[in-house]
């Protein structure tokens, strides 16, 4: 156990300094050790013990071993697995950058955390509605069954770039050829 973290966090900081990829998380398949009081606020910040963990490489080193499983998201090692809480999604997507248009149209997003995806038949964005508000929460898939919850601001941008669809019942955006709905057309 490495201070109050259980996940050798030592080894796991040598070998993000190395400048790999992301660990292979989704091969890995140890025994589940437990709950770990770390919880992800809908804002994106990570909390261990309640309080803000407030190094951002800290922050970004754990995000490397997310992972989520049919009983929900956990911390993984080769050797350890450590179940945390997320109140929504595990990232923020707090970045667009937009290359081209029309349907060979690139949307780049980057997280809170550093991840960067590009909308695309592999990173969809879907949009939930709220029954009840009638409220968009719009999410993009990062990356293993991880989301990203799409900023406020972020989510304005992409209404600026909306097209109807084919039927012109819905508005959306192109990227890398796929078209996503975003609201019903007015």
């Amino acid at each position: 156990m490495t201070g109050d973290f259980p996940l050798g966090l030592a080894s796991l900081q040598r070998e993000a300094a190395k400048g790999r990829a992301l660990p292979p998380v989704e091969t890995w398949n140890p025994a589940h050790c437990g709950d770990i009081d770390i919880r992800i606020a809908r804002d994106g910040t990570w909390f261990h013990l309640g309080t803000p963990i407030g190094r951002k490489e800290l922050v970004r080193l754990f995000s490397t071993i997310l992972r989520k499983d049919d009983d929900g998201f956990h911390l993984v090692t080769p050797a350890e697995k450590l179940r945390i809480k997320v109140d929504d999604a595990p990232f923020v997507a707090v970045l667009l950058q937009t290359v081209g248009e029309g349907a060979g149209q690139r949307l780049i997003f980057t997280t809170n955390v550093g991840d960067e995806a590009v909308a695309g038949p592999l990173h969809p964005i879907r949009v939930e509605t709220d029954p009840v508000t009638q409220e968009p929460a719009p999410y993009l898939h990062v990356r293993g069954g991880l989301e990203a919850k799409i900023a406020r601001a972020v989510f304005y941008q992409l209404a600026d770039l909306a097209v109807p669809d084919a039927h012109h019942d819905h508005l959306g955006v192109w990227s890398c050829g796929a078209f996503f709905p975003l609201g019903r057309a007015a």
